[in-house]
């Protein structure tokens, strides 16, 4: 996979991205690197990071998820992730995944009133 397998979109001025089902790790850092450009380009309040897709989880896909929350956050936004099957959930449990700075929601819709909730339109 290439970096223009990641398309970033500005949806109620919240950045959304879609992670393929098995993203390699040249995808999960094409991932981080559009995100924080897009956060700056388009002044956007968060991210949503939609994981329905992801069937697995490593250690590098983890730990970029987590550094880019953390990331949005120090740039002003809010991170959620949405949808997150429960064997990927399973999985970030046992990598010790600190979510610290990461809502999550069950699906888009519910990251998008998460988001609206905390930031009105």
């Amino acid at each position: 996979m290439h970096r223009e397998t990641i398309t970033v979109i500005k949806v109620r001025g919240v950045l959304m991205v879609t992670m393929p089902a098995d993203p390699d790790d040249a995808t999960i850092s094409a991932l981080q690197e559009k995100t924080l450009e897009a956060m700056e380009e388009y002044e956007a309040r968060g991210l949503i990071l939609d994981l329905s897709r992801v069937d697995t989880l490593d250690s590098y896909f983890a730990r970029t998820v987590t550094e880019t929350g953390k990331m949005v956050n120090l740039m002003g936004g809010q991170t959620i992730i949405a949808g997150m099957r429960p064997a990927v959930a399973i999985t970030a449990t046992q990598l010790g995944l600190n979510l610290a700075f990461i809502r999550t929601a069950l699906g888009v819709d519910q990251a998008l009133d998460l988001m609206s909730e905390e930031h009105p339109v």
